[in-house]
C-alpha cells in the first residue's frame, strides 16, 4: 500500500535492538508519554491516535535508530519546546494487523516476526497507529506499517 507524506510531533529517543537495550528504552518512552500527558501538548492533532514512529536507521533494525512517539498533526509550524517534529516521507509500506494483549508483548512479538520474515524492507520510517480499537489493552488491535 501507499502511504502519502504525513507529520508527526511527539517525543524521542535514540535506541538500539542490540543487547536489549530497546526493550528498556521504549517502554520508558511510553512511559513518559503516558505519565506527562505528552498527547495533551500537541497542537494541530488531526485525531488521537498514537503513533510510534522507528525512523533514522544506521543501517537496519541490529544498528541504532530513532522512536518517536506522539501523534498526527496537520502542520509542524507550532512545535512546542521540547517536543520533535518529523515529516513521514510517505511510500510504499506493508500493513501487519495484529491483535490481543498488549501488555503480554504483542507488538514486540509482532516486531521479532517482521525481524525474521526475510521482508525486503527499506528501512525508512516504520510505525505502528494505536487508535480506538488499541483503548482495550487486552483485546488490542495495532497496525504496524513497515517501510518497503
Amino acid at each position: 500500500m501507499t502511504i502519502q507524506p504525513f507529520h508527526i510531533i511527539g517525543i524521542s529517543c535514540r535506541t538500539t535492538n542490540e543487547n536489549g537495550q530497546s526493550s528498556e528504552d521504549i517502554p520508558a518512552l511510553w512511559q513518559r508519554f503516558m505519565a506527562a500527558q505528552i498527547a495533551d501538548m500537541i497542537p494541530n492533532k488531526i485525531s488521537p491516535d498514537i503513533y510510534c514512529l522507528y525512523t533514522d536507521y544506521e543501517s537496519d533494525h541490529t544498528r541504532p535508530y530513532t522512536t518517536i512517539i506522539g501523534c498526527r498533526v496537520n502542520n509542524l509550524d507550532a512545535l512546542p519546546k521540547d517536543l520533535t517534529g518529523l515529516t513521514i516521507e510517505g511510500g510504499d509500506y506493508n500493513l501487519e494487523t495484529v491483535k490481543g494483549n498488549i501488555s503480554e508483548g504483542l507488538v514486540f512479538n509482532a516486531w521479532v516476526k517482521i525481524w525474521n520474515s526475510g521482508m525486503a524492507r527499506a528501512f525508512r520510517t516504520d510505525f505502528e497507529v494505536y487508535g480506538q480499537k488499541a483503548i482495550d489493552l487486552e483485546n488490542a488491535v495495532v497496525e504496524i506499517f513497515i517501510s518497503v
